[in-house]
């Protein structure tokens, strides 16, 4: 796919086997990934954990790695306990590394595709 690139940032709920099952999340992004298949649109996922000490610096590379049109930021990052000071970090971290990328956010894993058309150029 060609046109314009969308970053989804989120938190691996795999990190979390331990206290939760991370299957149901993990095939919700499934179902997330095949509708930004379904709309044309190309875009990474990039899971983290906030906690491993080269998570933002995971980040800053992919931000600096191509211009990406939109990055959303999903809602483990923005609505996790103890995530407010990571999330302000990585907001600033897309403003400074992809100053061009609107910044979006998703209600759910499934509807990353749909927050990015949000900021995409009707076409």
């Amino acid at each position: 796919m060609t046109g314009p690139r969308v970053l989804v940032i989120g938190v691996d709920p795999r990190r979390y086997a331990d206290r939760w099952d991370p299957t149901p999340i993990l095939d919700a992004l499934e179902r997330g990934d095949r509708r930004f298949e379904e709309y044309g649109i190309s875009h990474r996922t990039a899971l983290v954990h906030p906690g491993d000490d080269d998570a933002i610096e995971t980040i800053v590379s992919l931000l600096e790695s191509e211009p990406w049109a939109v990055v959303v930021i999903g809602g483990g990052v923005r609505n996790g306990e103890g995530l407010l000071e990571y999330f302000e970090l990585l907001i600033n971290r897309v403003r400074e590394h992809a100053p061009q990328a609107a910044i979006a956010f998703n209600a759910t894993p499934e509807d990353c595709a749909d927050a990015a058309r949000r900021w995409l150029p009707v076409t």
